[in-house]
């Protein structure tokens, strides 16, 4: 741990933020801390392999991460065999750059595990609602997190796939997951082929309350955000413009709104609950 790193954690954080807090001489600071404020989504990898024990090591730093009540509700699954790799590459068809990732890991929610303890012990399982299945997303969340944050610290490179989930229950055949265990995110991993963009985030004013949740200033602050983001971190296309037209203020808040425009993992619901899960 360092003290005072001030100007390369600083920099960071302002061009992050916008209006970070200054960092005191003594606040304590770590070259962890530099590699979290410096993430950025990696999207285009060398043609390098991950070594398999750096990727167990990576593995294994991340489900040491926090889980509720030592649960333990999440599994990662690396795909190695390149028929796998490959059908899962085209179960994300609209993730075109998914192929070009040399290592594919899928984190899973596993509620299972502690059904089958229930099982065993022959004692009833009483939470047989949402909060199984919220506690088992919470868990595998929070494992992927901590993979991205290790992994970047050691000079690789890290994006989620979402998409797993638009195809949930081809992705759950094609790995073999029983009932109660479900994906919640791929993830690519390796060397990075240029060193990725860092999105600028939300002001800290917007997304850190204290006491209680306040938005009063919230409308004023997007736009400000949304003007930065349009002058510093323009949009290469926009999207929908068949249907919504184009925009001459595109930025921010108006891509978020387009993308959630559409219908998206209607059928989630339905299949979270062909796994066994109740959503009560």
């Amino acid at each position: 741990m360092t003290r005072g790193t001030g100007p390369g954690l600083q920099s960071l954080l302002n061009a992050r933020f916008g209006d970070a807090p200054r960092i005191a001489d003594e606040t304590p600071t770590s070259d962890l801390i530099c590699s979290m404020a410096a993430h950025a989504s990696c999207r285009k990898f060398l043609d390098k392999p991950v070594p398999q024990p750096v990727l167990e090591m990576l593995c294994a730093t991340a489900l040491a991460s926090p889980t509720k009540s030592d649960l333990q509700q999440r599994d990662i699954i690396a795909l190695q065999a390149p028929d796998v790799k490959q059908r899962l590459v085209d179960l994300v068809a609209g993730q075109a750059w998914v192929a070009g990732a040399p290592t594919i890991l899928v984190f899973c929610g596993n509620n299972r595990r502690q059904r089958l303890l229930h099982d065993w012990k022959e004692i009833p399982f009483a939470n047989d609602h949402l909060d199984a299945f919220f506690n088992a997303v919470g868990d595998a969340a929070i494992a992927l997190g901590a993979f991205v944050t290790a992994a970047d610290s050691i000079g690789l490179r890290c994006c989620p796939i979402s998409a797993v989930r638009n195809e949930a229950e081809a992705v759950s055949k094609l790995l073999g997951l029983p009932n109660y265990v479900f994906p919640f995110a791929g993830l690519a991993v390796g060397y990075p082929a240029q060193t990725p963009e860092v999105s600028k985030r939300l002001p800290l004013k917007v997304t850190c309350h204290v006491d209680r949740y306040n938005e009063a200033s919230l409308l004023d602050e997007v736009a400000d955000y949304d003007a930065d983001r349009a002058l510093t971190q323009p949009y290469e296309k926009q999207r929908l413009t068949d249907s919504l037209g184009h925009s001459d203020t595109y930025s921010w808040s108006e891509d978020k709104a387009r993308q959630y425009s559409e219908p998206e993992r209607n059928d989630f619901g339905r299949f979270v609950r062909a796994q066994g899960f109740k959503l009560d």
